[in-house]
């Protein structure tokens, strides 16, 4: 089992190396998702993008905790939690140049434990999202750090 940001680990052949170590691996189910494996434990990769984040100067908006609610609904489910984070300044130009990149901001990274017990992060690739929906390619282009500041953070 690998603990490569660049793998998940899996040793299924369906799920290539995009060959970009920023990229991660793409998913089997939506292959607009990228996933890194953080060689931390759950708590720890979750508070190392926490902080990671916050150090970029970046807000984290809110934090959904999947797990406690099914838990509150009496199911269960291992550790998944999604943190919405960004900063009105970058984003408001964007949504300004084409109102419906809204729908995809602020940012979303998703940490997750998997069956095998990994802790994965996942998120859409901004720039593509945000060309779709017609952002210009030089602003949607800005939004990439964010993310990348993710995969740093796992590293350090």
């Amino acid at each position: 089992m690998s603990n490569s940001l660049t793998s998940t680990g899996r040793d299924d052949a369906h799920m290539p190396e995009t060959g970009d170590p920023e990229k991660g691996v793409a998913s089997r189910a939506d292959p607009g998702i990228v996933e890194h494996a953080s060689p931390l434990g759950f708590d720890a990769t979750l508070d190392r993008l926490a902080k990671a984040i916050e150090r970029a100067g970046l807000t984290i908006f809110a934090q959904i905790d999947h797990a406690a609610g099914a838990w509150d609904a009496g199911l269960a489910m291992p550790p998944t939690v999604v943190l919405t984070y960004g900063n009105a300044k970058g984003g408001t130009s964007v949504m300004l140049a084409a109102p419906q990149a809204a729908l995809d901001l602020p940012l979303r990274v998703l940490v997750r434990e998997d069956a095998d017990g990994r802790t994965l992060v996942a998120f859409h690739p901004i720039a593509p999202t945000m060309l779709a929906a017609g952002v210009p390619e030089a602003l949607a282009n800005r939004l990439e750090p964010a993310q990348r500041l993710l995969i740093e953070g796992l590293q350090s």
